[in-house]
């Protein structure tokens, strides 16, 4: 009992509001909007609960298990981090310039739900060094609370996908996509300042 209120003691609005706006804009999941509606057309379908278990199971298993992974192969959580920040301002940059550094395969199977939707577009490399580097900075309890309010949006913006095309419109997702590119790069220049300087 205590230890339970130990846990959510940690609670913080604020803690949580940073939170969810960096994995918000790490997801960039209305910016991701055209892929959504490209595998939809491709695989006939999504299928919704498959994606939302897979990105819920994918995202909670390295909040809690990725420090475990790292001591694994003998790194260290700052390296990471580091190593976290480049990629972040790779990718970064990629949204804003809109070049394809990281390439995305839409071909599969029949798995498109899973692969690549919910790993690596929803949850990919970026989501999953991004709840690194928030579990070096934040409580546990206020990570997760922005986990689960991205996941609801999360939810949302596929099921509805195709009536927000219509209504925002091709530009505009075009702009809030460049826009979280532009957060995403400050982030990562934040983490190498922090992590390089010390």
């Amino acid at each position: 009992m205590n230890s339970v209120y130990f846990f959510f003691s940690g609670f913080d609005w604020q803690q949580t509001l940073s939170c969810f706006w960096i994995l918000f804009a790490v997801l960039d999941i209305l910016g991701s909007i055209p892929i959504i509606m490209r595998i939809r057309e491709r695989s006939g379908g999504i299928h919704l609960r498959k994606t939302m278990i897979a990105v819920s199971v994918i995202m909670l298993t390295f909040l809690f298990l990725g420090p475990s992974l790292l001591r694994l192969f003998s790194i260290d959580i700052p390296s990471f981090v580091v190593a976290g920040g480049i990629i972040l301002f790779i990718l970064g940059l990629e949204m804003i310039l809109d070049v394809n550094i990281f390439h995305i395969s839409l071909d599969n199977d029949g798995m498109a739900s899973i692969v690549p939707l919910a790993f690596p577009i929803v949850s990919g490399t970026g989501t999953l060094i991004a709840l690194l580097a928030l579990k070096a900075e934040y409580d546990t309890i206020n990570i997760l609370c922005a986990i689960w309010a991205n996941l609801i949006f999360v939810y949302g913006v596929i099921r509805y996908s195709a009536w927000l095309e219509r209504t925002l419109g091709k530009l505009c997702v075009n702009i809030i996509h460049k826009a979280m590119g532009i957060v995403i790069l400050s982030i990562a220049v934040k983490l190498l300042k922090t992590h390089l300087l010390v």
